[in-house]
């Protein structure tokens, strides 16, 4: 049976229960967050409340409701599921004045009202998926909104809580009645935490709330959150001016690629021996950049995702700032070959103790970057390595 379903069962059957037995729960003084009287904080951690429109989340026998509109002046929407439960509550409060009752589904109920400036729930929210309600309370609450909820921790058996989200069976203890079967989802707290942030909220605190009796081991989390404003649609932007930026910076891409005959080098047609690369290109990522380089000098097919950057070479020709990205290639297709219009050629494999001399200076740059313990006399230049992709 699905978790709603064996819940909503289980409280119909809990409300009938306190029905015959004729118990109506006292209203409160304040707001015990767990079922031990004076631990942790009361009613103050939601705030001002005068005037307010407030949700309170399975309200049960609708005591807590009474005393937030008795005595802070809110104006309470109590949502309960159960139609016992809900029964007892309007049979007892129903004249109250400052409170709505209402009997259904608060998902359902979130959809056709106004958002609601706090919402509250004690030992009630972890009977529904929050994958649910979490994204439901988001959109029915304005921002800002706290949202306050306590919840089952560790149970009377000493078991914790859950690192996933899977509702688990749990007992619902009456002292004159059986235990009641229920579907709880008993969270870690930074599981909440990452449920709530998830779905547009900010977690300010959690506090686990301990049983007085040191021999009872059922403990209960606290948590209080507040919906996150929505975001603006997009921050704007502009350039300085409509004139472009003056030029004074070149970045370009160099390839190593190393295969069992050795790296792979061309001859420009100044006489320099270079590794595959060239200038980027507008819009081009720079692994797209040594990607299209390499087919247009030498023929070889490589993927983005075999291509691993190296880090950047900075240094200065006259006034221009010179940008390099160092690559490693570790797979391709096919056999290098001069290419068409392009002024690199002569491709060939060295091996790495046997270079050319005249290597150009920013394949120099790259290959000493790669290995510092090549042999390689350049220009200065400074390295900054890439941080490996997570």
């Amino acid at each position: 049976m699905p978790a709603k379903d064996t819940n909503t069962r289980a409280w119909q059957v809990y409300g009938q229960r306190q029905i015959g037995h004729g118990y109506v729960p006292p209203v409160p003084e304040t707001i015990g967050w767990g079922p031990w009287d004076g631990v942790g904080p009361g009613t103050e951690i939601l705030g001002v409340l005068t005037g307010k429109r407030v949700l309170d989340i399975g309200s049960g026998a609708g005591h807590h409701a009474v005393h937030l509109a008795r005595d802070h002046g809110a104006h309470v929407t109590a949502v309960e599921q159960s139609a016992t439960q809900h029964e007892r509550a309007v049979r007892h409060f129903g004249n109250r004045p400052g409170i709505e009752w209402v009997h259904g589904d608060v998902i359902e109920h979130l959809r056709a009202v106004e958002p609601y400036d706090a919402a509250y729930a004690i030992g009630t929210l972890a009977y529904t998926d929050p994958h649910e309600l979490l994204p439901a309370l988001r959109d029915g609450l304005a921002p800002h909104a706290p949202l306050i909820f306590s919840c089952l921790h560790t149970d009377l058996h000493g078991r914790g809580p859950s690192t996933s989200v899977v509702p688990r069976e749990q007992q619902l203890l009456l002292r004159k009645d059986p235990p009641i079967t229920v579907d709880m989802y008993v969270l870690a707290p930074l599981l909440w935490e990452d449920l709530l942030t998830e779905y547009g909220f900010q977690v300010e605190a959690s506090d686990l709330l301990t049983a007085p009796s040191t021999d009872n081991p059922v403990r209960h989390q606290l948590i209080r959150a507040r919906r996150v404003p929505d975001r603006p649609s997009l921050i704007t932007s502009r350039p300085r001016s409509n004139r472009p930026p003056a030029p004074h910076a070149a970045i370009g891409v160099g390839a190593i690629l190393v295969g069992q005959q050795g790296l792979l080098l061309g001859r420009h047609r100044r006489g320099t021996r270079e590794l595959p690369g060239g200038s980027v290109e507008a819009g081009e990522s720079l692994e797209q950049t040594v990607v299209r380089e390499l087919a247009e000098e030498t023929g070889l097919s490589a993927r983005i995702e075999d291509v691993t950057l190296l880090g950047t070479l900075v240094d200065h020709v006259g006034d221009v700032v010179r940008l390099t990205v160092g690559a490693l290639v570790t797979a391709w297709e096919g056999e290098p070959a001069d290419q068409a219009g392009e002024s690199i050629g002569d491709w060939s494999w060295w091996p790495l103790d046997e270079l050319p001399d005249e290597l150009f200076v920013c394949s120099a740059q790259i290959l000493t970057a790669w290995r510092p313990d090549l042999p390689i006399d350049h220009p200065p230049t400074h390295f900054n390595a890439f941080a490996p992709a997570r």
